[in-house]
């Protein structure tokens, strides 16, 4: 279980409270900005609330499968246009994404050894422990261009 929970940590650290790689994370990022800004668009570049909403969407879409049921999410909808998003949506999005960060990181810590090493739902996508890897890497990346687009917002 130590290493579940080493796991768990590092995810923690980019969605809740750590600042050891990128120096900020998603709860602390998305805290500070405006509903304005999450929708302003810079360049071809994603909104901040698209940016968001693909994030939450594969949190909360990998959840059941942590719970034994299908993975039903298709990559084909992880963006989503954010053009008529409200100012309430938004402070529900940044809520939801914490929430599912919280309960991620609480199954992720609760795994066993064994069962990070088992198939996630299909042998095509591999192992537990590589999904959540996946999962933390491409979180980074796009909390990156978060922290980019909001910098550019700004000025």
């Amino acid at each position: 279980m130590r290493e579940s929970k080493e796991i768990a940590n590092r995810f923690r650290e980019v969605f809740l409270d750590g600042t050891w790689i990128a120096n900020t994370n998603y709860k602390k990022q998305l805290h500070t900005i405006t509903y304005k800004q999450a929708i302003q668009k810079k360049y071809s570049l994603n909104t901040i609330a698209e940016l968001t909403y693909h994030i939450n969407y594969y949190l909360k879409g990998i959840l059941p499968v942590f719970k034994g049921e299908k993975l039903e999410i298709k990559d084909k909808f992880s963006f989503c246009s954010m053009e008529t998003l409200t100012e309430e949506e938004w402070g529900v999005l940044k809520n939801e994404l914490i929430v599912n960060a919280e309960i991620f990181a609480k199954y992720i810590e609760e795994m066993s050894e064994t069962k990070l090493e088992e198939t996630f739902e299909n042998k095509k996508y591999g192992t537990y422990r590589r999904n959540i890897e996946g999962v933390i890497e491409h979180a980074y990346y796009h909390l990156g261009q978060i922290s980019l687009i909001k910098k550019m917002i700004s000025h």
